[in-house]
């Protein structure tokens, strides 16, 4: 019987804790983003199961957080043609990773031969929960590969998610201006056919009598990871601040109909912003599915 290893080395790195806000109901506390190196290291002088006809593989790696397995969070490496002693030396990330994944969340590592004219075919896998992981520590795994293991559909349509989003603020003294930062987002629902988005983010400062307060990012074409790094400037006195609500907003582009609302949050009060002017403060949020409502829109 053949006895594969896969060798790869996990990082949870831990970005920051997320301010306790008057808008939100989350008890999503610490966010970080957790880093794969992999390496396969195969430990039989045969390397691994051949599943073409030339008695070679087209190998790559797929990486799934379960449960909740979808497009959102799937990662792979590059396929290598024509092998069976596969090296990547890759990193893949996954960002915006939350205390309550910590404790409920599992990757998934699998190990798959790619084919251009059928389906693509299953090697092994194995699994690691997160909670093995220590925040900033990198751990180091040799892991038996093993028959493809059964998923839960059922409970990953309990845990549905919206996704996250990190954005940056900053309030700029000599200018009295409050810098909004749109970084990127991470594990954005689904809502076109094609199993992507192409989403673009909305920003109001509310109340806003005179409408004048939106900005937009740009539209990032089928992605559910998207990377923005845009930022958008308000004009607003400092002593003001404790009077307004940033509002943010996800949303899908479509052609020809109405765009699909993906989720939103809300902050108030600005409490770093407060306590730090002139220093750009980053954060992940969770996003919730409550439509933007109204406060003097």
């Amino acid at each position: 019987m053949k006895i594969c290893f896969l060798s790869f080395l996990l990082h949870m790195k831990s970005l920051s804790v997320l301010p306790p806000s008057d808008s939100s109901k989350t008890k999503l506390t610490l966010f970080g983003d957790l880093f794969i190196y992999l390496f396969m290291s195969v430990f039989h002088p045969q390397g691994l199961k051949p599943m073409d006809h030339n008695g070679l593989s087209d190998p790559y790696v797929k990486l799934h957080l379960l449960p909740g397995a979808s497009k959102a969070n799937k990662l792979r490496t590059k396929t290598l043609h024509n092998t069976l002693n596969p090296v990547w030396n890759e990193t893949l990330t996954y960002y915006g990773i939350t205390d309550e994944d910590m404790v409920r969340k599992t990757l998934r590592i699998s190990v798959c031969d790619e084919d251009k004219f059928r389906h693509n075919e299953f090697i092994g896998e194995t699994r690691i929960p997160l909670k093995k992981l220590k925040p900033n520590q990198v751990k180091n795994f040799n892991n038996c590969l093993e028959k493809q293991l059964p998923v839960n559909k059922t409970e990953d349509k309990s845990l549905e998610e919206r996704g996250r989003i990190m954005i940056s603020l900053k309030y700029n003294t000599q200018k009295s201006c409050l810098i909004v930062g749109i970084i990127r987002c991470a594990h954005l629902a689904a809502m076109d056919a094609n199993g992507f988005s192409d989403p673009y983010v909305k920003t109001y400062l509310k109340p806003d009598e005179n409408k004048k307060s939106k900005h937009k990012t740009a539209v990032k074409k089928k992605t559910l990871n998207p990377e923005f790094n845009e930022e958008f400037c308000y004009d607003i006195k400092y002593a003001d601040l404790t009077k307004k609500t940033l509002e943010i907003t996800v949303w899908d582009y479509d052609i020809g109909k109405s765009n699909d609302f993906i989720g939103k949050i809300r902050l108030k009060h600005w409490f770093d912003c407060l306590k730090n002017k002139d220093k750009k403060i980053e954060r992940w949020h969770t996003l919730t599915n409550e439509l933007p409502g109204s406060l003097n829109d």
